[in-house]
């Protein structure tokens, strides 16, 4: 039987490695999410029927009884979230992730004791996984609105540096020690707990994205930690997977952001107190209607479109998407040009046009993008801020100061399509709003857009 189980675990490992090579495109990543859950099921299935212990019936039935119910409930909620609440729910995965590395940890604490590897392995398994679910659970809450960042506490890089060195010499203790004392350790997950928020309560909106990425990737540390405990090779190598595809990740977008992963998470990009030493944007503000925009692009050439979390929001991937195919039968060149950070977690908007099926050679990266705009006829900015913001440019007092942007700023005309004139997610205001080039066309996404095609129809 544990031959039998090995060769599933390396059956179940090749089609972890197969699913993610999958999952880096657009096109094939729905077949690379089901080859990884055909391997993760069939490992599941091996791990309860092929082991070599003996389980009562009961705890058969517990076990089955829970992936029933976990099955059922994934599957309704992804099937009925929304794509603004996307970011929500893989935060909320990362922290269930977490989560079950902590109740491991705990439950394996007793027959740790003595063994200082296992110790030690213990000890990792319940920090990195209660920081994982704290710190998700507050992103979770930041990106649905219902946490704010707070103002940040004088020395509060100290703070969280004392924190972490606190807990690390917390755990040497156990170690080397082999205390067994209950107590403390519950005090050793309270305050690795309490870590997870001092981590991530601080960090600015512009910054999440990376911050999911990076919590994404020590749910995958903490997975293969205690895939040791158990001597689990699935485990191990699943949890290296996530760990290591969500590292490069992050410090993919932190490249693309212009920052370091140490700025991001002691920098508070975007936060409150950033903000306020920016300098305030002056100048006019021109208004377009639908028809003026309509003209506009009925006698265009090319037109690139710079989607963002309004477009999400509003739910207008498909009106944009059929826009496209309008003006395309009108003979205009159409582009999306796609910033790295744009929306709330990476590949937000990629994800958001894949559902309206736009073809992917119709997705132009920020680098790619950014030397055609001077050729382009009219930008359409739906829904997007921070990421055509020319004070990442211009104003060194900004907190974007530095980062790259998409060079909207560059076309012949550019209308930005927004429900009102409130700052972005970075909480600044938009210089592109004042430039003279620029008009805004304020309403819904959904809502303009659909007018927009009814008005090219009629032309």
């Amino acid at each position: 039987m544990n031959l039998t189980l090995d060769i599933i675990y390396l059956i179940a490992t090749i089609t972890f490695i197969y699913g993610l090579k999958y999952l880096g495109h657009p096109e094939t990543a729905k077949k690379g999410n089901l080859i990884a859950a055909f391997g993760m099921g069939i490992a599941i299935v091996g791990t309860l029927f092929l082991h070599d212990l003996v389980v009562p019936t009961f705890t058969y039935v517990l076990i089955i009884a829970a992936i029933a119910v976990g099955t059922v409930l994934g599957w309704i909620i992804a099937l009925k979230v929304q794509m603004t609440k996307m970011p929500e729910l893989v935060s909320l995965f990362n922290g269930f992730g977490g989560a079950s590395a902590t109740i491991i940890g705990l439950v394996e604490f007793n027959k740790s004791i003595g063994d200082p590897t296992q110790t030690t392995t213990t000890m990792a398994a319940i920090i990195i996984g209660s920081i994982t679910f704290s710190g998700s659970v507050v992103a979770w809450g930041k990106l649905n609105g219902t946490m704010k960042s707070l103002i940040r506490l004088p020395k509060y890089n100290l703070i969280n540096n004392v924190v972490i060195l606190g807990l690390i010499v917390f755990a040497a203790y156990f170690v080397w020690s082999s205390s067994s004392s209950q107590p403390l350790l519950y005090l050793l997950l309270f305050v690795a707990l309490v870590y997870g928020v001092l981590f991530v309560i601080p960090i600015g909106g512009a910054d999440m994205p990376v911050v999911i990425s990076l919590l994404n990737s020590l749910t995958g540390i903490a997975a293969a930690i205690t895939g040791i405990l158990y001597s689990n090779m699935v485990m191990i190598v699943g949890g290296i997977l996530v760990g290591s595809a969500g590292l490069i990740l992050t410090f993919a977008m932190c490249k693309a952001m212009n920052r370091s992963l140490f700025s991001v998470i002691f920098g508070a990009f975007g936060s409150t107190q950033a903000v306020a030493g920016s300098q305030s944007v002056k100048g006019d503000i021109k208004h377009a209607t639908v028809s003026d925009v309509a003209i506009l692009m009925n006698y265009s050439q090319r037109v690139i479109f710079v989607p963002g979390y309004g477009l999400a929001v509003a739910q207008a991937q498909h009106a944009i998407h059929e826009l496209e195919q309008l003006l395309e039968s009108k003979g205009v060149q159409v582009k999306y040009a796609i910033h790295p950070v744009a929306g709330r977690m990476p590949g937000h908007m990629n994800v958001l046009l894949a559902e309206s099926n736009v073809e992917y050679n119709k997705l132009a990266e920020m680098d790619d993008v950014n030397p055609e705009f001077k050729n382009t006829d009219v930008v359409f900015v739906v829904g997007a801020n921070d990421v055509v913001n020319p004070a990442a440019h211009n104003d060194p007092s900004s907190p974007i100061y530095g980062m790259p942007i998409l060079e909207a700023a560059d076309a012949k005309q550019i209308i930005v399509n927004k429900r009102s004139m409130n700052p972005g997610y970075a909480g600044i205001e938009n210089e592109l709003f004042y430039n003279p080039k620029n008009s805004m066309l304020f309403g819904d996404a959904k809502t303009v857009i659909q007018s927009l095609i009814s008005e090219l129809k009629g032309m």
